[in-house]
């Protein structure tokens, strides 16, 4: 049959093609594929309506006249300019032919993951094509089909064929829902719809890392029906599996909206529709099944339809309130109403706490101005009060702000997914009124009570109640009052009057309130939609345009003005605008979106909305970030005096007894100074003064700084796009990586094979009458991809360096002081004696300071010349910051976590090696590790676009992680030594999904 259609293909279009049968319930779609491009021929069944085939290609080419920015197909004319031709299939039967372009990209069921970036643009093709299919006509839309989802309650009758009984009762709910809104549908305007925009009638392409819709296909099911019909076939396929359908549904209807402006009343409907939809499919599904149909594309969608039909945890009216405020919309007609009122009574109402609050000092709790020095992953909530306490003091009255992200919401109940690092609710809903326990709550205008109850967990309100409360036009509203002592509302009666102005209740002490702070959390609600008795006091930011809308900022009823008690979140777009005009322009941000962050622990970071980050990248806080003990030590010493090493002080032989300790007995002599950078511009100097050569051999791609001479011997930096060149006393010599290199893993001369190639860079430095001072190399090259040197290597190249009178370098910045887990410094594992180690970012945990550690007789030589000195280098808080770094490696087993953390971690990358190709190697000690990502194992062609995108997506996912080498296509994981076996797990867990995901390898 195919050869037949291949055949008019070339006689009526002129065009050699190779046909490959697509989906299709009736009709006949192939993929035509040319050496010119690919094509869509269409072969409509035989006694097809003409008129639908021409409603069809007038439809396509309205849409490419009125709107060519969405991504459908052109018509393809035949050679005599017709855009519809006849031809006879094989059995003599006539046939309507058409042909169109193919559009790039693959179903978006087949595609992974369905980000809310993705859905939104979605949504706004969607919108754009609806927005110009609502200005065509054609008499063939007014049909009589069953996929017409004005005419669904067709699948009424046929509910007796489905056989399970609960299934059938939830069909049969949904059909009764529909049936009471099609007299709202009815009223509404039927325009021209695509009708049947199903999870494979869309495309998706990547577009450099991002996903985009590339293809908007097939316009068989088109018919004239209110627009929002059209939006909810959409929406059935967006929530299938989804992991968190109702955000999904928001941000397809959001991206529609931006495009296409909906009515409050139209979003409404979406639910039901969508409802509806889903089970018109498996009803109808379960009918062609019946009748004997073994095409597979009438029942793909019906497992995930009944999967998500019976097992979606969606509560409709937080949904309709959700999808109302992600288009900025009222949450209904009596909100707006509400807020006008509340506005204009404001001042007149009675006060909650006898205290006019207008001037109570407000106290901050946000990530950014909380400075607790606890993990934020446990800290109790009176721990983060009472800091407001000592300010303002315990029987003082002061305020928390609204809107405020803090870090102290560290029950479990707060958590959103089994990560530390997942999503958590931070963003605090309600105005805090910090007083002593025992102090009486007043209501501040009439209400009845609606709920009273003592709430005893841990972090919970302790006693709470609910007032309901009603404008003089009949609107509804409810405030909240937590942390109340329980006993004084034990009595209370729902649909008890409560008089404006009337003590209720009394504040609780920390003992009967969940452990909170003796103080009133005052919360405002608009709406109960969703939330029956249990208020969220605290919102996921991700989740804050809904909640912000349900429960908006209560200051009114203080008598405050908003902005009085409402919190300013620092702006990011501000902050990266502001960088972008004073910073330079080579000052580089990680990730397409990049993060701010305010606060550390460990091997966690937060950003502006207290939302967690795994740190699996930053090896510069080597202890953890925010440790508590090199605060109290810095603290300490910035209260007794900050010096230098001009003068004597036991901090200085304290720190260099200590640091000395884990070094061999022949590197005895310290230099102090103040970064990696300066270190290795010492170790030059040092170098010079005792080589009395100037010539450097090191590897390529290598790193030691950006100061000038660091910069000279670092290819990564004097080869980049815009460097300054390799200078002429500085030779390269290959790194020794065993897995691209020339001499590769399994041969047991690699590494004496790259260590020879210094032999060649000596011959052509004495060619040129230069002189060696020595080698510098990264023990293990970082920059240049994580790379751990074959056996033997290093060896080599000492042995041919101090042959020739040079001296031998270990840049140790980033393998040192236990990272590798088995050895404190990586030249140990490599069996060799350097004689200068460099040390930076990491022996400070962030305090800027570097050491080079040296020889007594390299330091004598240096000693002939003038004298060294740095003038933060050495500095008393300094040692002290670096001893202490030393003892926490110590004391806490950060040496042996981090061998048994990167022997977890290793063992767990290998097993990801054996589900994605991907992954060329997995190399690495301890907790230094790289992971080379390849679009070829044979070829070994770097996958850098790749690379670029799991990057990404591992933000997105809150790891961070970096990426190195030549080509940029090896992962770089070097967390804090800290790191423990649920962040490994994470991040295992993480890597695989995104690794299985379409855009990793598009």
């Amino acid at each position: 049959m195919q050869d037949n259609w291949a055949d008019v293909l070339r006689n009526r279009w002129g065009i050699n093609a190779v046909l490959t049968r697509l989906h299709g319930e009736y009709d006949l779609n192939f993929r035509a594929d040319t050496a010119a491009g690919k094509f869509i021929f269409k072969v409509m069944r035989a006694g097809c309506d003409s008129a639908l085939v021409d409603m069809q290609v007038a439809a396509l080419a309205h849409v490419a006249r009125t709107a060519p920015q969405v991504p459908m197909s052109r018509l393809v004319p035949a050679l005599d300019g017709a855009r519809v031709v006849v031809a006879q299939d094989s059995d003599g039967r006539d046939r309507l032919i058409w042909l169109q372009t193919a559009l790039p990209g693959i179903c978006y069921a087949e595609f992974s993951p369905h980000a809310a970036t993705l859905i939104h643009d979605l949504g706004r093709q969607s919108g754009r094509l609806a927005a110009s299919l609502a200005r065509f006509e054609h008499g063939a839309l007014s049909r009589d089909f069953k996929w017409d989802l004005m005419q669904a309650d067709w699948i009424i009758p046929e509910l007796d064929g489905i056989e399970d009984p609960a299934r059938r009762a939830l069909l049969q709910e949904i059909c009764d829902r529909f049936m009471g809104l099609k007299p709202q549908l009815a009223a509404l305007p039927k325009l021209a719809v695509h009708n049947d925009l199903n999870d494979y009638n869309i495309l998706v392409a990547m577009q450099g890392d991002i996903p985009r819709v590339s293809g908007l296909i097939d316009l068989g099911d088109m018919c004239a029906a209110p627009r929002i019909c059209d939006l909810a076939i959409t929406a059935a396929y967006v929530v299938l599996d989804h992991p968190t359908p109702d955000r999904a549904l928001a941000a397809l209807v959001s991206g529609y909206h931006a495009e296409y402006p909906l009515t409050g009343a139209e979003i409404d409907m979406i639910w039901p529709l969508l409802r509806m939809r889903l089970a018109k499919s498996v009803v109808n599904s379960t009918l062609m099944a019946r009748d004997g149909s073994d095409d597979p594309y009438i029942t793909i969608s019906q497992p995930p339809a009944w999967r998500f039909l019976e097992e979606a945890d969606i509560d409709a009216e937080l949904l309709r309130c959700r999808l109302r405020s992600s288009c900025e919309l009222p949450l209904d007609d009596s909100v707006a109403r509400i807020s006008a009122w509340l506005d204009q009574a404001r001042g007149s109402f009675a006060e909650v706490i006898c205290t006019p609050l207008a001037s109570a000092p407000m106290g901050a709790l946000s990530v950014e101005a909380s400075s607790v020095p606890r993990d934020p992953f446990e800290i109790s909530p009176a721990e983060a009060a009472s800091l407001g306490s000592e300010t303002f003091g315990t029987d003082d009255v002061w305020l928390g702000y609204y809107g405020e992200p803090r870090l102290i919401y560290t029950a479990p109940a707060f958590r959103i997914g089994q990560w530390k690092a997942s999503n958590r609710r931070t963003v605090h809903l309600g105005v805090d009124v910090f007083a002593p326990a025992g102090t009486p709550v007043h209501a501040p205008l009439d209400g009845t009570v609606a709920f009273a109850e003592n709430r005893t967990g841990t972090l919970d309100y302790g006693g709470m109640v609910i007032l309901r409360h009603e404008t003089p036009e009949g609107d509804v509203f409810h405030t909240l009052y937590g942390h109340l002592d329980p006993g004084s509302v034990a009595a209370m009666q729902n649909g008890q009057s409560i008089a404006a102005g009337t003590e209720f209740a009394r504040l609780g002490t920390d003992e009967c309130n969940g452990g909170w702070a003796p103080h009133l959390h005052f919360q405002l609600a608009l709406t109960l939609a969703g939330m029956g008795t249990d208020w969220p006091g605290v919102a996921d930011p991700d989740d804050l345009a809904l909640w912000g809308a349900i429960c908006p900022n209560p200051a009114a009823l203080l008598n405050l003005e908003d902005a009085h008690v409402a919190h300013c979140i620092t702006d990011k777009a501000h902050v990266r605008d502001m960088r972008k005009q004073h910073f330079g322009g080579n000052l580089k941000l990680s990730y397409d979106d990049p993060v701010m962050l305010l606060r550390g622990w460990r091997h966690h970071l937060f950003d502006e909305w207290g939302r967690p980050y795994l740190d699996a990248y930053n090896n510069v806080p080597h202890v953890g970030h925010a440790h508590p003990r090199l605060q109290q030590v810095a603290a300490d010493q910035f209260k007794r005096m900050n010096s230098n090493t001009r003068y004597l002080h036991p901090a200085q032989a304290a720190f260099a007894e200590k640091l000395l300790s884990k070094l061999p007995p022949e590197l005895s002599v310290c230099w102090f100074v103040n970064s990696g950078s300066e270190a290795n511009e010492l170790a030059l100097r040092l170098a010079r003064a005792t080589s009395g050569g100037r010539a450097m051999i090191t590897p390529d791609h290598g790193y030691h700084g950006n100061t000038t001479g660091a910069i000279d011997i670092s290819a990564y930096k004097f080869n980049a796009p815009g460097g300054v060149g390799q200078p002429d006393w500085v030779e390269l010599i290959d790194i020794p990586d065993d897995y691209r290199g020339a001499f590769r893993r399994g041969d047991p001369l690699a590494g004496a094979q790259f260590a020879a190639q210094v032999d060649g860079a000596l011959e052509r430095l004495m060619a040129r009458g230069q002189k060696l001072a020595g080698f510098i190399a990264e023990t293990y090259p970082s920059v240049g991809g994580q790379i751990i040197p074959p056996a033997g290597y290093l060896q080599g190249v000492y042995d041919r360096i101090r042959a020739a009178g040079g001296v031998c370098i270990a840049d140790e910045v980033q393998t040192g002081l236990g990272r590798l887990g088995t050895h404190y410094f990586a030249f140990e594992a490599q069996n060799v004696l350097p004689d200068m180690v460099v040390l930076g970012k990491p022996i400070g945990n962030g305090h800027p300071i570097g050491v080079v550690v040296s020889t007594p007789e390299i330091a004598a030589a240096f000693a002939k010349g003038p004298e060294f000195f740095s003038t933060f280098g050495g500095s008393t808080l300094s040692c002290r910051v670096g001893r202490t770094v030393l003892d926490i490696v110590d004391d806490e087993g950060l040496m042996q976590n981090a061998r048994d953390m990167g022997a977890r971690l290793m063992s767990g990358l290998t097993a990801l090696t054996e589900r994605h190709p991907l992954i060329g190697d997995v190399r690495g000690q301890g907790l230094f590790i790289g992971v080379e990502l390849v679009e070829d194992r044979t070829t070994r062609h770097p996958a850098t676009r790749q690379t670029a995108y799991v990057l990404n997506r591992m933000r997105d996912e809150r790891i961070l992680i970096g990426c190195e080498g030549p080509d940029n296509n090896i992962l770089k994981i070097r967390p804090p030594l800290t790191i423990d076996a649920e962040g490994v797990a994470m991040l295992l867990d993480r890597l695989d999904v995104i690794l299985s995901e379409n855009g990793a390898h598009a």
